[in-house]
């Protein structure tokens, strides 16, 4: 905990200072602005949804941390947005983050509160009201990151024949093969919860990532030691170590 919290703290430090820290690209995020452009360009609507779940799922909390970093840009672009949500609380937290997102980017005036609207409570009548809204209007690119259940290849395949980019993230492995099937683009597992610092580049964000980064490594190198010990020595005296029984 000493080193984690020692690493997370210097990170951040150095990041404040305005110190580059390398953050491996990640083809979907880089891919978001890209799609952004292609619906201005086609003046057509982004669709974006923070998963399905509630607002205490930490998925959710992702998803709705990457939808202000994408309201931003859609705002700068003025590319209408749509993000439907299945619980009122999501509801409310992503008209707080939409609104927010389009005041920082120098466009309040052109927030519509509707942008983020509750859709339906029960899993297959959303999935069936978002999947009919795509049929109809034609979103040139469709966002999903968050929790997603059974519905997550009906909203990917309907966001597919309806022609539009599609970039998905999810720490649920069991959904990600849909989601690699019929997207452009998948984020995976911790790829999701990295993609708010890497859009952002804030401080705060990007000294957690890192820190985190750091001790993996630690763990790694520390494994491969006791392989190598376990097979060309005596490995008991390096798993006392780690004994904490």
């Amino acid at each position: 905990m000493i080193v984690f919290s020692a690493a997370v703290l210097l990170y951040t430090r150095w990041a404040k200072k305005g110190k580059e820290l390398y953050v491996r690209k990640i083809p979907g995020i880089a891919a978001v602005e890209e799609a952004v452009g292609r619906a201005t360009e086609m003046g057509k609507p982004v669709l974006f949804i923070p998963g399905i779940a509630d607002v205490e799922d930490i998925e959710t909390i992702a998803g709705l941390s990457i939808l202000g970093r994408v309201a931003k840009i859609i705002a700068t672009y003025g590319t209408p947005l749509s993000v439907p949500v299945r619980y009122p609380m999501v509801l409310a937290a992503g008209q707080e983050v939409v609104e927010q997102a389009y005041l920082e980017a120098g466009h309040h005036d052109a927030y519509d509160k509707d942008t983020v609207r509750y859709v339906a409570g029960e899993q297959f009548a959303y999935t069936a009201t978002v999947n009919g809204w795509m049929m109809r209007e034609k979103p040139a690119a469709n966002i999903y990151m968050g929790a997603f259940f059974a519905e997550s290849l009906l909203l990917a395949e309907t966001g597919n024949a309806a022609g539009a980019i599609q970039i998905a993230g999810t720490a649920r492995p069991e959904q990600l093969p849909f989601f690699i099937a019929a997207c452009d683009y998948t984020l995976m597992g911790e790829e999701l919860y990295a993609a708010s610092s890497y859009l952002s580049r804030e401080p705060l964000l990007l000294g957690g990532l890192k820190g985190q980064d750091f001790i993996k490594i630690l763990i790694i190198i520390a494994i491969l030691i006791g392989v190598i010990l376990a097979l060309f020595g005596d490995a008991s005296w390096y798993s006392d170590i780690f004994n904490v029984s």
